[in-house]
């Protein structure tokens, strides 16, 4: 069965948004950026809430920036093609290889982890992760933690009252002194 996961950059004080609205501090260094080429290319589909969508639709069209190095314009070329599947109430279209989700976030899961396949199922956006959490459907976080306290903003983790236990499966740090975590939860 595909795995679904949850990636994300995150402060250490645990958020992906700072209380101003900002995610500038997560600018990735050449080998944090490599490490999300390297994710991506192991995603068979990702799953978006609206404002990750809005925020992801620059590199629908990157390829066409003259001034875009060869790591951005090979994520934009994993990114562009890859299926994605779109959670809103307040659209009413979607652009490029992107669709509206027709039904629940479980449903949704659900249909795509009967399709054959063999990539993850990745989930981005703190709103729609919480969602899936609270529905016991991630099978694994990923964390590229920053080195830095915002203060407040977005949440990586959902704040919720149960306890879930986790696997630590790989950690890694970069140069810019960033760790990424990757835990599977233990089931």
């Amino acid at each position: 069965m595909r795995s679904v996961t949850y990636s994300m950059n995150v402060s250490l004080d645990g958020y992906i948004v700072g209380p101003d609205g900002g995610f500038e501090w997560t600018e990735p260094d050449e080998d944090v950026f490599r490490s999300w080429i390297d994710e991506i290319r192991q995603v068979d589909v990702h799953l978006l809430g609206r404002r990750l969508y809005e925020a992801m639709l620059y590199w629908e069209t990157a390829d066409q920036d003259p001034s875009l190095d060869d790591a951005k314009l090979e994520w934009a070329a994993l990114w562009k093609p890859l299926p994605k599947v779109v959670f809103s109430t307040t659209l009413s279209a979607v652009r490029g290889n992107a669709r509206l989700a027709s039904g629940g976030l479980a449903e949704e899961i659900e249909r795509l982890r009967a399709e054959p396949g063999e990539g993850d199922i990745a989930i981005g956006g703190a709103t729609l992760a919480a969602e899936a959490a609270a529905s016991d459907l991630i099978d694994e976080y990923r964390a590229r933690v920053y080195p830095v306290l915002v203060g407040g903003g977005v949440p990586f983790f959902p704040r919720r009252e149960r306890r879930v236990d986790l696997e630590l499966v790989e950690t890694r740090t970069f140069s810019s002194k960033v760790v990424h975590l990757r835990y599977r939860v233990a089931r």
